[in-house]
């Protein structure tokens, strides 16, 4: 999907409160026990913090690049089935002729392939949009489903596949597909065969009957590059690391901050001794928040726990484009578009409208 209208920092915060209440819990725990219990020995130097800080920067930096290259791989294949699919339809149109046949049935073998088409594209979002154990939108998160919830349907998870390609095919087709495995598959399999019956019956000469195989076959090329992103997933070892490697880090983190603002606390302390007040008042306030100076470091733990959760989480919600995430590519939306396209090229009828999504998310 893509949303239309962004609002990132808001969105993130609203997304990621839950995860936020527990990075405030784990920031306070070692600081109180540091400061009220006063377990001054509980502490993490700041150097080796800072060097699994580092590493685990560079990992989540490249699961991010990788999840961000499947994502706009998806997007370029999807662009690809759009052009092909135009010139699919622009080839029917001007290739399949004969004189000895009317307008109408000429129209008639134009609406039949081009709709064929439309149940292709119907059979192929379908496909990619199957549930599969690895992707987001079937894990435990409290936040994914609650604004799935709220915000949209995915139209390929409520209409039933049978419902949808109905209208497009014969019965004898639609027996035909759901006979076997991959419906879209078997739906180029059929075009092309029909392909070779026109050709047959004179209205396809063989140069031009060659060019529309080839067309064939390079919408069979782009299906399978979308099957390739689909059922090959982002490297387990690599996600399941990249998750341990983030938690661990931020568990630490605040045994490594709260050491550094005490420490800074100290020079305030120091500073303050060299200075005049003119209230007695003043200089106990100000005394009391350096000694205690420590607990800044909540605010600050918490900030940077949630800066590296929320691009490890990016990336985790962006490495399978195809299950209906918010932020997933549009491949409802790109199919209407399409087939309202091609329809309008063979002059058809009863040509559907666009999507209207709701809350400004697009499919």
């Amino acid at each position: 999907m893509y949303i239309k209208k962004t609002y990132p920092l808001k969105g993130m915060l609203k997304w990621t409160r839950r995860y936020t209440y527990v990075f405030l819990l784990l920031s306070t725990i070692p600081v109180f026990l540091f400061d009220i219990l006063r377990w001054k020995w509980l502490y993490i130097p700041w150097l080796p913090l800072g060097v699994l800080g580092t590493a685990v920067s560079f990992i989540v930096s490249f699961k991010n690049n990788a999840s961000y290259d499947r994502l706009w791989e998806a997007r370029k294949i999807w662009g690809g089935i759009v052009n092909t699919s135009r010139s699919f339809t622009i080839m029917i149109k001007d290739f399949i002729k004969n004189d000895n046949i009317s307008n109408s049935e000429l129209k008639k073998i134009h609406r039949e392939l081009v709709h064929r088409h439309v149940a292709w594209l119907t059979a192929l979002r379908y496909q990619l949009r199957k549930h599969k154990p690895w992707e987001n939108h079937i894990k435990p998160s409290k936040s994914n489903k609650e604004f799935r919830e709220k915000n949209f349907v995915v139209l390929e998870q409520t209409i039933p596949i049978e419902k949808a390609i109905n209208p497009y095919i014969s019965n004898n087709e639609y027996k035909e597909i759901f006979a076997k495995g991959n419906q879209a598959s078997q739906l180029l399999g059929i075009q092309s065969r029909r392909i070779k019956e026109l050709q047959s019956e004179g209205l396809i000469d063989d140069f031009r009957h060659m060019e529309l195989e080839k067309i064939l076959v390079e919408l069979y090329t782009l299906q399978g590059k979308s099957e390739r992103i689909k059922n090959f997933p982002y490297p387990r070892q690599f996600a399941t690391l990249n998750f341990i490697f983030i938690w661990i880090f931020i568990i630490l983190l605040p045994y490594g901050m709260m050491q550094e603002f005490e420490a800074l606390g100290d020079r305030i302390l120091a500073s303050l001794a060299n200075h005049e007040f003119k209230t007695v008042i003043m200089h106990k306030i100000q005394e009391f928040i350096a000694i205690h100076f420590e607990w800044f470091s909540i605010p600050f733990s918490t900030l940077l726990a949630w800066i590296f959760y929320s691009m490890e989480a990016i990336g985790e919600n962006s490495e399978n484009p195809f299950e209906g995430g918010p932020n997933d590519v549009p491949i409802s939306d790109l199919s209407r578009g399409i087939e309202i396209d091609i329809r309008q090229l063979i002059d058809d009828t009863d040509i559907p409208e666009s999507y209207e999504w709701e809350n400004d998310i697009i499919l």
